[in-house]
């Protein structure tokens, strides 16, 4: 049975820094799309609601919110994702 060995230094663990790099014009298309989405349901909602069952009009203004709100949710958060980096840190930082 073989012993375990330790890994060569360049091999051991290094320290990682989290990093962020999303800013406000990455998300900004998506806002504008969603508020987009938003604004044409509300007004196809509104242009129902003088029709003789109103229920039509809240039913699908809530329908189109809750089908477009999973889009949007994952739509934020793969470019959350896509903009996290992890840098090594500088060995001083590592503490050796």
């Amino acid at each position: 049975m073989q012993t375990p060995q330790a890994p060569p230094p360049s091999l051991a663990l290094a320290a990682y820094r989290l990093r962020c790099t999303l800013t406000f014009g990455d998300i900004y298309g998506q806002i504008l799309i969603w508020m987009g989405v938003i604004f044409a349901s509300l007004a196809a909602g509104l242009g129902l609601m003088g029709a003789s069952r109103p229920i039509f009009a809240l039913v699908g203004v809530g329908l189109i919110l809750v089908l477009s709100l999973p889009f949007l949710l994952f739509a934020f958060t793969t470019t959350l994702l896509n903009h996290i980096a992890l840098d090594p840190a500088s060995p001083e930082r590592a503490g050796g």
